[in-house]
């Protein structure tokens, strides 16, 4: 039987995906856009992982999303380039997210409440937040840079963040 040569690098490369499948710490486990749910036991094991706090949510209505990028220029609040996003009912008050990361290091969280759920940012109603409870301002538009927001895990992190709402 005769490969083309386009066909044998396809045939060679299949087995390397798949062995960088089950490395750990391999770029493949970090994907972009991946949404997971709220497991708090993560955040009780070795980690590493974020805990997540915020407070000031100011009523149960809508949901609640946090994501986490890693902090670098070219991620930060770029348009698909969070790693994970966990989605909850809004309570109002205070919630808890546990964010798996794929290794220690540096990283960023932003927190939107979507009060009517219609998956816009509506400025007058919706609320916002990110690590490191940056000033946000019409200045930066909503956008303070990633030097700003960056933390870093070691193990299981715990970071507190407030809710602001125009």
């Amino acid at each position: 039987m005769r490969l083309s040569f386009s066909r044998l690098l396809s045939a060679l490369a299949a087995p390397a995906a798949l062995l960088a499948l089950a490395l750990p710490g391999s770029a493949a486990q970090a994907q972009y856009h991946q949404e997971i749910r709220n497991d708090m036991a993560v955040c009780r094991g070795a980690g590493p992982a974020v805990r997540v706090n915020v407070s000031g949510i100011k009523n149960a209505q809508g949901t609640v999303r946090a994501q986490i990028y890693r902090a670098t220029q070219a991620d930060w609040l770029q348009s698909g380039r969070w790693m994970y996003r966990i989605e909850l009912p809004a309570q109002a008050g205070n919630m808890s997210f546990c964010m798996p990361v794929p290794a220690n290091g540096s990283y960023a969280v932003a927190v939107r409440h979507d009060v009517n759920g219609n998956g816009s940012t509506d400025l007058r109603t919706d609320g916002g937040a990110m690590s490191n409870n940056p000033s946000i301002n019409i200045f930066n538009l909503g956008r303070p840079s990633v030097s700003r927001t960056a933390f870093d895990v070691t193990g299981v992190t715990t970071i507190n963040i407030t809710m602001r709402y125009m």
